[in-house]
């Protein structure tokens, strides 16, 4: 009786630290789990906005070289190639040298579209505006923002002001005042434009463009040209579509890397906006030295 008793109190101590053992691992996991918790919620919250700021670095350097490839090659026969019908201007200006390594048809005037945005963001912002909508108007494209900045700001004074400030010589206000998409613009002045924003380090401006959504605010896919041609370098962009008054217009201008790359064109109405995109597209990576037919 007695060795049984001491294998029942054995049993009972062993099942008391047992028992001991399974809660306290319960309550390590009660502990532990919202921790876990938080840290998944973080992380995938803060996902997006690190992106684009995280894999640039390594791949800022890759457009430099790319860009600077086969210039040469890229004439006006190269682009009257690949747009088939229609007219496409383009500039390549490599900022580490300071000078345009592409230039074709660089001074024809084009119908604006929504590149003009870069002008009333910046008047906008120099006299107070609301920064969140002006990169709202930019990111996204938005026409109502624009329309109401363009009434609040200066209308086509916005676009005098700025072509006389910054040198850019073919650049006009509409004819119908009230028409801001109608301003005329060239590829040259455009990248007027863009050193103009990157020398003064216009970061609401810059982080607006970097931050640009594959669809407008009209439900347009805005991410032909430089954006499905830089194939996961860093970019930064403002797109301008339109139609017909009576051509269609598709523009892309941005950054890639180092370098500013603008190519403005003109389409005749027959031709849709996804065919024109696949044009603007092909001529980018021609540019970037990936293309070419």
């Amino acid at each position: 009786m007695r060795k049984l008793s001491g294998i029942f109190l054995v049993g009972l101590c062993l099942g008391a630290i047992g028992a001991v053992v399974v809660t306290a691992s319960h309550g390590d996991a009660a502990a532990t789990q919202p921790i876990a918790v938080t840290e998944i919620a973080t992380t995938t919250s803060a996902t997006p906005a690190p992106a684009p700021k995280t894999e640039p670095p390594a791949t800022s350097a890759t457009p430099t070289p790319s860009v600077k490839a086969e210039p040469v090659e890229v004439d006006a026969g190269k682009l009257d190639e690949i747009m088939r019908d229609g007219t496409a201007s383009a500039v390549v200006f490599d900022r580490d040298s300071g000078k345009a390594t592409v230039s074709v048809r660089a001074d024809r005037a084009y119908t604006s579209a929504s590149i003009v945005k870069l002008l009333i963001a910046l008047s906008a912002l120099e006299q107070g505006g609301p920064a969140a909508d002006v990169q709202r108007m930019l990111s996204r494209s938005d026409d109502d923002l624009a329309s109401r900045f363009w009434s609040s700001y200066g209308g086509p004074a916005i676009v005098t002001r700025w072509a006389r400030k910054l040198g850019l010589t073919g650049t006009r206000p509409p004819e119908d005042a009230g028409r801001w998409g109608d301003t005329r613009i060239t590829a040259a002045d455009v990248v007027k434009i863009y050193r103009y924003l990157l020398d003064r380090k216009s970061t609401t401006i810059l982080n607006a463009l970097r931050d640009a959504t594959e669809r407008g605010s009209d439900g347009f896919r805005q991410y032909f040209g430089i954006p499905d041609a830089a194939k996961g370098r860093e970019w930064l962009v403002k797109q301008g579509w339109s139609c017909c008054r009576p051509t269609r217009m598709l523009h892309t201008s941005g950054v890639v890397g180092s370098t500013i790359v603008v190519v403005l064109s003109e389409h005749p109405a027959k031709v849709d906006y996804a065919t024109g995109s696949k044009r603007v597209t092909e001529i980018v990576s021609t540019l970037l030295g990936e293309g070419g037919r």
